[in-house]
């Protein structure tokens, strides 16, 4: 099996939602997860959305974000049948590369208790859990 890695475009991102519900993905498509919102994002950092492909089919993605300070690796889904190949540690590794180049030095993820393949596959990576951090959000409406 190939799989070939390339930048996502704003013609993928009905593909990109099929992958998070098919992979049990949480997200917000009347907010940060919504057409518009994601086509925004591609446009001002695409070299950050990530997408895996087998047989040109798109098959896993992942979004990378920069802060300035610190690389975010987000939106991390694969296919379940394409899941235990080693395409989630493909698209994270090559997320990092993208946000090495913006200057990140520090990469951060956040994965939703009892997600424990990411926990997994993120601890194989090197991300350490730090028990003594808390996050926090404040959100203008619970799509955002």
């Amino acid at each position: 099996m190939e799989i070939r890695l390339r930048n996502l475009k704003k013609e993928d991102y009905d593909d990109m939602v099929s992958i998070w519900e098919a992979s049990g993905l949480p997200y917000k498509p009347r907010g940060r997860d919504s057409r518009e919102e994601i086509e925004r994002q591609i446009e001002e950092s695409g070299d950050l959305f990530i997408g895996a492909e087998v047989n040109a089919r798109l098959v896993g993605v992942v979004i990378g974000s920069w802060d300035g300070r610190k690389g975010w690796i987000n939106r991390i889904a694969v296919l379940p049948e394409f899941q235990g190949r080693g395409i989630a540690k493909m698209l994270v590794c090559a997320c990092e590369d993208a946000l090495r180049n913006r200057g990140a030095r520090i990469f951060a993820m956040l994965i939703e208790e009892g997600n424990e393949p990411s926990f997994r596959m993120a601890e194989r990576l090197g991300y350490k859990l730090h028990r003594d951090i808390y996050y926090l959000t404040k959100r203008d409406s619970d799509d955002v």
